[in-house]
């Protein structure tokens, strides 16, 4: 199957009066048509960025320095302004941890799917208005037929998130990037917008990048799974072996960190240390200063990714030949 979207080498710098900083460093990977990938790692790590690089969304004086970005085949990154904007919502659709930043007060629910239909898909007023109630009730909004013309303020936090969803998808297009769409609501209302992102990948075939700190989240709702640190891939691979038998550190750090039912514990496990700043990032593998496993090379020279049974892991532990 060809991938959808296909990130290559992406770097991306903030240029500042002390020099440029480095926020993400030849990232590659790759989403397919229905793939829900989801991507992980601590606040800091290059996540969201990742996703507003795609998007086309990252904030000045943030640059894409190298790289290319493929959707369907077709280079985006390049893109002038005005054929982002036309990409966005139509071929790509993006849903962020606060549906408020994204909802406009001041028009209903309604009103916003219908415009945000018609900017990107030929439709009548008649039309763009049952398919805007054809989506509310997709998403779950209960009574979606009475509460069209409903304002932001008048639906609970998990139902706003859906109508984001809802919005993010009405123009139908292929990629959706979720940056944290879960982080602010309760566990049961997480557990619903997990499995609607879950069926719409597997039901419409779209290609789902869902970016969060969770890994509790990534365990129930991706298929494979990219773990960032400080602005590298560490680790890649299907969430079923990266769950399992983590092969980066950092990684094993991540999974041991998480709550057990099965095991009681007196306390959790944690990662020593904290990311690096962009200023001082060390060199050699970037987890080198935090890693229980580190030796000589680890501090030198930086490893890429390496096979690392089921997955790939940027980790010199993993390399037989080093």
């Amino acid at each position: 199957m060809t991938d959808l979207l296909e990130v290559r080498n992406l770097t991306v710098e903030f240029p500042t009066r002390r020099g440029v900083l480095r926020a993400l460093d030849d990232l590659s990977f790759a989403i397919a048509p229905g793939e829900v990938l989801g991507v992980v790692g601590e606040s800091g790590a290059g996540k969201s960025l990742t996703g507003a690089a795609i998007i086309g969304l990252l904030e000045p004086p943030g640059r894409i320095a190298s790289g290319e970005i493929h959707l369907n085949g077709e280079r985006i990154d390049r893109l002038r302004p005005a054929e982002l904007r036309r990409i966005r919502g139509r071929r790509i659709g993006a849903v962020f941890q606060d549906p408020l930043t994204t909802l406009n007060p001041l028009l209903s629910i309604g009103r916003q799917l219908v415009e945000t239909m018609q900017a990107h898909l030929k439709l009548s007023d008649r039309d763009a208005r049952a398919r805007a109630r054809d989506w509310l009730e997709q998403v779950g909004i209960p009574a979606a037929a009475e509460r069209i013309g409903a304002y932001p303020h008048e639906f609970s936090g998990g139902q706003r998130q859906r109508v984001v969803i809802a919005l993010a998808l009405c123009a139908e297009p292929a990629l959706l990037v979720a940056d944290e769409p879960t982080t602010a609501l309760d566990v049961s209302i997480q557990a619903q917008i997990i499995s609607l992102l879950q069926r719409l990948a597997r039901e419409r075939g779209t290609a789902v990048m869902l970016i969060t700190h969770d890994m509790g989240v990534i365990a129930e709702t991706a298929d494979r799974v990219a773990v960032m640190y400080a602005g590298r891939l560490v680790e890649v691979g299907p969430v079923r072996d990266i769950v399992r038998s983590p092969a980066h550190p950092y990684t094993a750090g991540l999974m041991a960190s998480i709550p057990s039912l099965e095991h009681r514990v007196a306390r959790l496990a944690q990662i020593d240390g904290a990311m690096p700043r962009l200023d001082a990032i060390p060199p050699g593998c970037t987890f080198n200063p935090r890693c229980p496993s580190v030796f000589s090379r680890c501090r030198v020279e930086r490893p890429g990714l390496l096979p690392a049974g089921a997955t790939e892991a940027a980790c010199w532990l993993q390399d037989r030949h080093g």
